[in-house]
């Protein structure tokens, strides 16, 4: 039997994209549901969906900038299904284009959706999981969380502040001597999920479906993992990054076309 069976699982940004995908494969694998979006009608659809399979799932209009809503929705979740094991912080946003040409408001919003969201969930749900007897953090983080992102620049940054939320939060844990929750930080590189439409992928890689990485999530979960690097050029992209000469790290960006990865995006904003 799976160690996931029956585990209750809180999937952020579930309505559509990989956080859709991602609460189908934990329903696969056993688990209760709680699902939570600012799309009402489509984590409706998305419910009656989960729920034709059989699975246990409950759905919650949330957004995760509003702290008092995330409190209120708690209450609602514990009062109607207990208290969670496992967290997903998938919800997010992007807006592409140069810098001056996005508005103030969109970069204020991604930072508060990106970073500040997943800290929010955390700091009401973490109490949860240290309770539990077993619980699992998940944050969707980003391959460009490890580098510079031209016409991406508050995307990228809020995802390297996920990622060094998420390392900070993981050491605490283990730190106090919490070794029933783990921790784990998922860093691909572009999803086909109509997110980043116009998005030309770094030569060598190539779009990643959602049901790929919605799958190495629930392995992860699984086999305690820290790190979901992909594909294979995310895993070399810290080392390289750290290891070699500023101008170097900046050249093989330009070659492999990171650099221009965003030059035409078109996508939608939301997960």
């Amino acid at each position: 039997m799976s160690r996931l069976k029956l585990k209750r699982v809180l999937v952020t940004g579930a309505a559509r994209g990989v956080g859709k995908v991602i609460a189908e494969r934990f329903a696969a694998a056993g688990c209760e549901l709680v699902i939570t979006d600012i799309q009402e009608e489509l984590l409706a659809e998305t419910r009656a969906e989960l729920e034709a399979t059989g699975t246990r799932c409950n759905a919650y209009v949330l957004d995760v900038t509003d702290v008092d809503r995330i409190a209120q929705v708690k209450e609602e979740i514990h009062r109607d299904m207990g208290k969670i094991d496992i967290l997903i912080n998938n919800a997010g946003v992007v807006f592409g284009g140069p810098f001056l040409d996005v508005s103030m408001a969109q970069h204020q919003l991604t930072y508060r959706v990106n970073t500040e969201g997943p800290m929010a969930m955390t700091h009401a749900f973490l109490p949860d999981l240290i309770d539990g007897g077993h619980g699992h953090l998940v944050f969707i983080a980003s391959a460009s969380g490890f580098v510079g992102l031209p016409n991406g620049a508050s995307y990228a940054s809020s995802k390297w502040a996920v990622i060094g939320f998420a390392e900070s939060i993981r050491a605490e844990l283990k730190h106090q001597g919490h070794k029933q929750v783990d921790v784990t930080t998922v860093c691909p590189t572009y999803i086909n999920t109509g997110m980043f439409e116009g998005v030309e992928p770094p030569k060598t890689t190539a779009f990643l479906e959602p049901g790929f990485i919605a799958d190495k999530v629930v392995q992860a979960v699984e086999k305690r993992q820290v790190w979901v690097l992909e594909p294979w050029i995310v895993k070399l992209t810290p080392f390289l990054k750290h290891c070699l000469p500023t101008p170097v790290s900046d050249f093989l960006s330009e070659a492999f076309g990171a650099n221009r990865s965003m030059d035409h995006w078109s996508g939608h904003e939301t997960h």
